[in-house]
């Protein structure tokens, strides 16, 4: 009895979020003396605890202390647990289930898959035993949907290709679903991006952020006021790229397209929009990098001369400004133990192979050599204003000559000191490596920029202050909160390397930054 008023008194403030099978049913668990029952409506058993819902709240009691008697009771000889995906349609049919399958292989599942319109559903049976282990159901919606599921209590896991909004996160907090900014609910699973496409006919090779900008808030209704045909241009939209937590919206807060003019039109998705091309040569789409096909990428360039193209290096350091994760959200509650498996195994090495062999791009951490970053260099020469002198360039490239600067990297939230969805993410990622010994005996190098804004000084110290922010975060989240046999050492250059122009928000945000550069110890 001791033991289930423990559970009972610990475990209360775990039991939120959702069911993971749903019977409005009641039940009855009573310790196994006799001495002590709860009543309630039955909302979810994993396998190992109960969820029953209480005039006290929802409570998770350990299946193992306890007895149950009701009619929503599980029959134990032939539960498995019912895994709900919800979220974005393009990564849940696609990438989701090669996870699956891969995950299924790996630990040693035999798979059985029901196909719908838009779902996807995967029994897995245990290979030895012949018996069904659990069953993952896809639901094929949208990010936004996936989270209204979540918070509606119509599934365990969203797949989202943007972060969840400052409503949803406030939602979820009343719900009792946890803190959707926290690294732990949020897993970052692969990248994707947004690219602004063209018909092929379309002259136009590149475009600023501006000018999209310009386009997309109705300023610009005709190519030649941007360099091109004189032809009016057509909005090629979907409701993504619309909603509120997209990547291009949270680039760009001030655009309101306007949808109600006879040149725009709102599609069901990316792919539709960038399809639509073929009607309409003079539209302009945002796709994704993973679906563009055959449309016509436009490089995103800068008054000050900057210049990128999309590259899966610039979208893992979030050097490329439209880069989209896409995330995995769980409830804080307790999932099932495959359920974990899974969202661990998402994240190792093996499963960003799979990752890397679909049309996203993939976490694992490339180094880039020295020599690769000679645009780098040459815009930072070309945009040094007059309190950065070439002395400041020199000191930079003497400290990082001979030192590779690894894919990931660490930006903040506009205008704060927060780190990013992507960069929490990077956080947990980097810390597996080091603790796995991938960089003993070497040196790791935070090199912390800044924007332009502000004396040159003032802009240095911020950058070293971001870094040992960084490097700290790192320290903190390691098991034994000690560095090994790893030098971690902090620069701060200021606004010595710009990624972009100074003169709009974009620009500054994306100058605000921590790399990391790794050498070898020996190195002179």
């Amino acid at each position: 009895m001791r033991e289930f008023c423990a559970i009972l008194g610990t475990l209360a403030f775990l039991s939120f979020g959702i069911p993971i099978q749903v019977f409005a049913q009641d039940v009855t668990l009573t310790s196994r003396d006799g001495s002590i029952s709860v009543s309630g409506i039955f909302l979810g058993f994993d396998g190992d605890f109960y969820r029953v819902a209480t005039d006290f709240g929802p409570l998770t009691i350990d299946g193992s202390g306890v007895l149950c008697e009701g009619p929503g009771c599980p029959d134990l000889n032939s539960f498995y647990p019912i895994v709900r995906f919800s979220g974005d349609g393009a990564v849940s049919a696609s990438l989701m289930p090669a996870l699956v399958s891969a995950f299924a292989a790996r630990y040693g599942y035999n798979t059985e898959v029901t196909v719908g319109e838009y779902s996807y559903s995967v029994l897995l049976t245990d290979a030895a035993q012949g018996q069904p282990a659990a069953q993952f159901d896809l639901a094929q919606t949208s990010s936004e949907e996936g989270f209204a599921d979540l918070l509606t209590e119509n599934t365990d896991i969203v797949v989202s290709l943007r972060e969840a909004t400052a409503q949803e996160k406030k939602l979820a907090r009343s719900e009792g679903i946890g803190d959707l900014s926290d690294a732990v609910r949020a897993r970052v699973l692969g990248l994707d991006a947004i690219v602004p496409t063209v018909s092929l006919s379309n002259p136009l090779t590149t475009i600023s952020l501006t000018d999209l900008e310009k386009l997309l808030s109705g300023k610009v209704k005709n190519w030649k006021e941007i360099g091109g045909q004189d032809a009016p241009v057509s909005l090629l939209l979907d409701d993504e790229i619309l909603s509120e937590g997209s990547p291009l919206r949270a680039l760009l807060p001030s655009i309101k397209p306007d949808v109600t003019t006879n040149q725009s039109l709102v599609l069901r998705s990316s792919q539709d929009a960038v399809d639509a091309l073929e009607r309409h040569p003079y539209g302009i789409a945002f796709g994704r990098l993973s679906t563009v096909g055959r449309a016509k990428v436009m490089g995103l360039t800068g008054a000050c001369g900057f210049y990128t193209d999309v590259n899966s290096a610039d979208v893992k350091t979030e050097d490329y400004p439209l880069t989209q994760p896409m995330f995995l959200y769980t409830p804080a509650r307790r999932l099932p133990k495959i359920a974990r498996d899974f969202l661990d195994y998402v994240l190792s090495p093996s499963a960003q192979i799979v990752v890397a062999r679909s049309p996203f791009v993939d976490q694992a951490i490339e180094e880039l050599s020295f020599r690769d970053h000679g645009q780098r260099f040459a815009n930072a020469i070309r945009n040094s204003g007059t309190e950065i002198s070439l002395d400041d360039l020199k000191s930079l490239i003497e400290t990082l000559h001979g030192a590779h600067r690894l894919s990931l990297g660490f930006r903040f939230e506009g205008g704060t000191a927060k780190l990013d969805a992507q960069s929490r993410s990077n956080v947990q990622l980097l810390v597996r490596l080091i603790e796995a010994g991938v960089y003993d005996r070497k040196d790791m190098i935070f090199a912390g920029f800044s924007d332009g804004q502000g004396a040159a000084l003032a802009n240095k110290a911020l950058s070293v202050k971001r870094a040992q922010a960084v490097r700290a975060s790192i320290i903190a989240a390691l098991q034994n909160g000690e560095e090994g046999n790893l030098n971690m050492t902090v620069q701060g250059f200021g606004e010595a390397m710009p990624l972009a122009c100074d003169d709009v928000a974009w620009g500054r945000e994306l100058n605000r930054r921590v790399e990391i550069w790794v050498r070898d110890k020996t190195y002179k």
